[in-house]
């Protein structure tokens, strides 16, 4: 599974209701377990808040320890708008939440007892029916500029001695050329690539990668000439550790999928090594730089919105539905691809040495 998780014991002490709705997310709404346990984290949260707030707990007990599954729909039920002020301004107090995290749980409760009101008919109106939304602050997302990217590509990557290197310059590659999200790299899987054929070019051939996206939404991210390369030159020296029946693209040192965290962590060391570190680049800010390298060299906004899977944009369907064509054309857009880096081929017998050693 491409999130890690097992999703039934990291949601065990939910009450009853709690349950239902989580389940009613991954059933019903079709959201991902991700999305599902992020919504639990702040539910939780807010009934431990309310345990405390009404004695139902040793004054000693630490916060995180807090068990919900024995709160009754009762005290769910007597929740009250006032409750749920309260708890935002515990999140500034205690957990120093800025803006947007704060919005966040807002929304989880939001939907909760909007839930627990039409689905359940608990309430006549929702009691967070009126719960306001903190304002984050108006602030444009991070990014690596082309130059910050040419550094990240060759200043951090002097050498290719082992396979990894391949690996890790692939998994940047794709995540500033295609925008990516961290789940959806991580659950590439070696089969999901797809040779196409442009119907008005026949003798065109391009590669395709399936993608699961946000809300278990699959979609079709076009692979231009800088991707396909590190990705074939990975794929070639993946084989000489892989074991053949696994199905991840992109494996750890045990030969299994990479985590989530790996990566994160496997981005800030190639950061360090380039010198661009303590900047606040994270994996999702490779995101916004494939995104604003692309906006910035004249890819349309809507065409945007598409090769990056944003969902909600409250426009016409015109433009939440462009054609294959314009979304290849943005991947092979991203100036990220222009700077040259020759990879040179893998020693697949460098590394059988090493294993055997």
């Amino acid at each position: 599974m491409a999130y890690n998780i097992d999703f039934r014991q990291a949601t065990s002490d939910a009450p009853a209701c709690l349950t239902e709705y989580l389940n009613y997310l991954t059933t019903i709404k079709n959201r991902s377990q991700l999305t599902a346990l992020n919504y639990y984290t702040d539910l939780r949260m807010f009934m431990r808040f309310l345990k405390v707030k009404n004695k139902l707990v040793d004054a000693n007990e630490d916060f995180s320890e807090i068990k919900i599954s024995d709160l009754d729909d009762k005290y769910i039920k007597a929740v009250t708008l006032t409750d749920a002020m309260e708890f935002l301004s515990f999140t500034v107090s205690e957990r120093s939440n800025q803006a947007k995290a704060r919005s966040r749980k807002a929304v989880s409760l939001r939907q909760f007892y909007k839930f627990l009101t039409n689905n359940k008919a608990w309430f006549a109106a929702s009691p967070m029916l009126n719960l306001e939304l903190p304002s984050p602050k108006n602030a444009l997302p991070k990014h690596l500029t082309l130059q910050e990217c040419g550094q990240l590509l060759h200043e951090g990557f002097k050498e290719f001695s082992s396979w990894m290197d391949y690996r890790d310059y692939a998994m940047i590659i794709m995540f500033l050329n295609c925008g990516m999200r961290l789940s959806e790299l991580v659950g590439i899987n070696v089969n999901d690539f797809v040779e196409n054929i442009d119907p008005s070019q026949p003798d065109v051939k391009y590669l395709s990668v399936k993608v699961l996206g946000k809300g278990n939404k699959e979609r079709i991210v076009y692979l231009n000439e800088q991707c396909v390369d590190a990705v074939t030159k990975y794929t070639e020296a993946r084989k000489s550790v892989a074991d053949p029946k696994e199905k991840a693209l992109f494996i750890s040192k045990r030969g299994n999928r990479i985590t989530n965290r790996r990566v994160e962590q496997i981005i800030d060391d190639r950061l360090k090594a380039c010198g661009l570190a303590g900047k606040g680049i994270s994996v999702h800010k490779l995101r916004h730089t494939a995104a604003t390298l692309m906006y910035q060299n004249g890819v349309d906004v809507r065409v945007l919105k598409e090769v990056l899977g944003h969902e909600n944009l409250n426009t016409t369907q015109i433009y939440t539905h462009v054609v294959n064509t314009q979304l290849r054309d943005a991947i092979n857009s991203n100036p990220v691809m222009d700077i040259k880096n020759d990879l040179p081929e893998p020693d697949l017998k460098q590394d059988k040495d090493k294993n055997n050693k």
